[in-house]
């Protein structure tokens, strides 16, 4: 197997007015959020000398958003370009840096998702500054966050599904943290390696949470969701699983 080695660096100077809040997994995360950011752009990842390097470079769609109905997808999938996504259930035509899925037919919805869609309202707010994802919750009520990332952060279980209430935000992925991780894991194999592509995808829920506190027990149970595909660490990663040698039957996704 070839050593690879990473390392992440970013410079970046913002302002949030209130700091985070953090209680129990299933409870109330986060504090009204600051929209006061100002970031400068981050540098390119670096490689030490211990192997081959692996550089990081920001891809022009920062995060791909599929919506979900059940277990059914709808529509097309959203590219992000823009540092600050609204995800919504509004009726106009989405923009750069607004995703109305109150816009999107399926013949196959019925009246719980009906139900569902009419509560998204304002929705939630996307914010990628430095290398860090936040969720901000703009509707009147709560939406439900899985983020292996943050669930590690907080030493969570990695399936904890977390509660947003309205009005609060959460850091649900940290690039920094992301590229520690995956610098550990290069050391244990391809296989740990491998796995870290799970950390990549955040899946949201609208109004309905699932899990092992709700009756709905898996993401595919709830009416209306999203999951939110991290290009960049996703990428990157893929470029880290190249240079390795992997076990029979297992590639990168690339």
């Amino acid at each position: 197997m070839r050593m690879v080695a990473c390392k992440l660096s970013w410079i970046c100077f913002y302002n949030v007015s209130s700091s985070s809040l953090v209680g129990s997994p299933i409870g109330s995360i986060g504090s009204p959020m600051s929209s006061m950011m100002t970031p400068l752009p981050p540098n390119t990842s670096e490689v030490d000398n211990e192997g081959v390097p692996v550089t990081y470079i920001e891809p022009p769609f920062w995060c791909q958003v599929s919506y979900y109905e059940m277990n059914n997808p709808v529509g097309e999938k959203f590219q992000a370009t823009k540092p600050t996504l609204i995800i919504d259930g509004g009726t106009d035509p989405s923009s750069e840096d607004r995703f109305c899925i109150g816009l999107l037919s399926n013949v196959n919805r019925d009246q719980v998702i009906e139900q569902t869609r009419r509560h998204i309202g304002k929705g939630i707010r996307l914010t990628y500054v430095c290398g860090e994802v936040y969720i901000e919750n703009l509707s009147e009520t709560s939406v439900f966050v899985q983020s292996q990332n943050c669930n590690v952060r907080h030493h969570w279980h990695p399936a904890t599904v977390c509660k947003v209430p309205p009005g609060c935000h959460l850091n649900i992925f940290n690039n920094q943290e992301f590229a520690d991780i995956l610098s550990q894991s290069v050391h244990r194999g391809y296989e740990p390696v491998f796995q870290l592509t799970r950390m990549c995808t955040i899946r949201i829920s609208f109004v309905k949470g699932w899990g092992v506190e709700y009756r709905r027990q898996t993401v595919t149970s709830t009416p209306c969701w999203i999951e939110l595909t991290l290009n960049g660490p996703l990428q990157w990663l893929d470029k880290v699983l190249v240079q390795m040698s992997p076990p029979l039957g297992i590639t990168s996704f690339s």
